[in-house]
């Protein structure tokens, strides 16, 4: 049973506004904020929508604001599937958040290979801090119509350096703990997770028509139907 923080969640277009200038200045630049999350097993990078998931978006900076994802882990690791994390301790102790958020699934924006989707319950609007990252052209997890079983994931972001890093992270031997599944052998900590003052160039951005991975277009057999 999750524990909540009792605490209404900002407006999310006035929370952008007092994030600081260096999102001030890329959002003036029409550039979209991009985050660098560093973990012990190496570091990557995300772009953000706003513009596609603004309460998603919001409420993510907010976690990294607070500093609440610093010593937090990529609990659960399936490889050609998805990353977990955001939620609970190396210990596997889950952290206390911030109020659940409505859900913006509806957005247009696919859980497709390299994408950043926020975990929730089976409740459509009870995503808090957890997200995950896809590992593969997961379509099941995509919304398909307003009812709590067809809802989806919403995506707000994408990995756009650094996915080499997410797929190590995705082949990690795993364990169960308690009622946790896929858990890593060696805990994979989130040790930072920061704005960038200056976005990446054109250069050092992932070319996803390039890249080679051995991810499937669609989630293997044993992952269907096990959503984050």
């Amino acid at each position: 049973m999750r524990t909540f923080i009792t605490r209404a969640l900002l407006n999310p277009l006035l929370y952008l506004s007092m994030l600081g200038t260096s999102l001030v200045a890329t959002a003036s630049d029409n550039a979209l904020p991009q985050l660098e999350i560093q973990t012990n097993h190496g570091s990557f990078v995300i772009e953000l929508y706003p513009d596609k998931a603004p309460k998603t978006v919001a409420n993510f900076l907010q976690y990294v604001t607070s500093d609440f994802y610093t010593g937090t882990t990529f609990h659960r690791t399936v490889d050609r599937f998805m990353i977990q994390g955001g939620g609970l301790t190396a210990e596997m102790r889950e952290k206390s958040t911030f109020s659940p958020i409505e859900n913006e699934s509806n957005n247009g924006l696919k859980n497709e290979y390299g994408s950043v989707a926020m975990a929730r319950a089976f409740a459509p609007n009870s995503a808090t801090s957890q997200f995950f990252i896809n590992l593969s052209d997961n379509k099941f997890l995509n919304f398909h119509k307003p009812e709590p079983a067809y809802m989806g994931y919403c995506v707000f972001g994408k990995v756009i350096k650094g996915i080499d890093v997410v797929e190590r992270i995705g082949k990690s031997p795993t364990k169960v703990v308690g009622a946790h599944l896929n858990v890593p052998v060696e805990p994979v900590v989130i040790e930072k997770v920061a704005l960038l003052d200056q976005p990446i160039s054109i250069a050092e951005r992932l070319d996803y028509k390039k890249v080679k991975t051995i991810a499937q277009t669609e989630a293997p057999t044993k992952s269907k139907g096990k959503k984050p």
